[in-house]
């Protein structure tokens, strides 16, 4: 994959697009007149709700910014429109280890691997380590806490995650 290109996966880009709108016309304007209203209350040094209100805006700001650059010039990919047999952007990839452990990863893009039941960076160190990879290849995978030896023994596409994306609940605390 161009290492220019920001790829998403058209679900993913879904979820962070209605994250994007959730946080800019209900989160943002709820904190501002949260703020708004406490600042009307005088003393603002000592006054919790504004700062927190102040600080809990900064979080958003800085979310909002992120998902920004996610999103602008995001190259969609649809996982339904894939096929082949090797792992790429959008691949559910199922690995097997010496011992019989199974463990499935799906490649996604950058941020979308918070919500993804078994998502993983496209940038990530695994994924990179798997990246092109046929059936019945095996793939040494260096992990931040390990490294372990895996052959890989399915490859397949349109694997959604398991959550309900298009359901966007924001942590209030």
């Amino acid at each position: 994959m161009d290492t220019m290109s920001k790829p998403l996966t058209l679900h993913g880009h879904a979820y962070l697009a209605d994250e994007h709108e959730w946080l800019s016309k209900n989160e943002r304007p709820r904190v501002l007149n949260m703020i708004s209203t406490a600042a009307a209350e005088g003393d603002r040094s000592e006054n919790a709700e504004y700062i927190y209100g102040k600080k809990r805006l900064r979080e958003i700001d800085r979310r909002l910014r992120y998902l920004n650059k996610l999103l602008t010039d995001a190259k969609i990919i649809d996982q339904l429109s894939l096929s082949g047999n090797r792992v790429c952007f959008g691949s559910t990839v199922y690995v097997s280890d010496a011992s019989g452990n199974r463990y499935n990863w799906t490649i996604v893009g950058e941020g979308e691997s918070d919500y993804h039941e078994m998502g993983i960076s496209w940038k990530s160190p695994v994924a990179k380590a798997l990246w092109a990879k046929r059936i019945g290849e095996v793939v040494n995978l260096i992990r931040p806490k390990d490294e372990m030896e895996v052959e890989i023994v399915d490859v397949k596409f349109g694997v959604y995650p398991a959550k309900d994306i298009r359901v966007f609940k924001f942590d209030e605390t």
